[in-house]
């Protein structure tokens, strides 16, 4: 059993930066796969980043490529997506998500257990 709480998500104009954290309980927090996902208003929840249980492999969606990075630090079981040059587009309710696997994934329904989400708003 594995219980995630986000935080971080807030209102930020365009171009700044945040880190979104997700702590999560259990010893065997190192054994999963993480993602973050988002979903927008109006549009289907969608994949942002993986990383595989020992951070070794990681996906990005390319539409936040090069700006976001994903990582975690398995010692305080928390998982991090740092997300630079931010632009309206990316406003959605951020979600992390655990998998029990140590293979990352990027579809949603793989994941078995899931945050409460934290909003990030992007605008001017």
């Amino acid at each position: 059993q594995v219980q995630l709480v986000e935080s971080g998500g807030e209102l930020v104009q365009p171009g700044g930066s945040l880190r979104l954290s997700c702590a999560a309980s259990g010893r065997t927090f190192s054994n999963y796969a993480m993602g973050w996902f988002r979903q927008a208003p109006g549009k289907e929840r969608d994949v942002v980043a993986t990383i595989s249980w020992s951070g070794d492999s990681t996906y990005y969606a390319d539409s936040v490529k090069g700006r976001f990075t994903i990582s975690r630090d398995n010692a305080k079981n928390t998982v991090y997506l740092q997300m630079n040059s931010l632009k309206p587009e990316d406003t959605a309710v951020y979600y992390c998500a655990a998998r029990r696997s140590v293979y990352n994934s990027k579809r949603y329904h793989d994941y078995d257990y899931w945050g409460q989400g934290t909003q990030v708003t992007v605008s001017s």
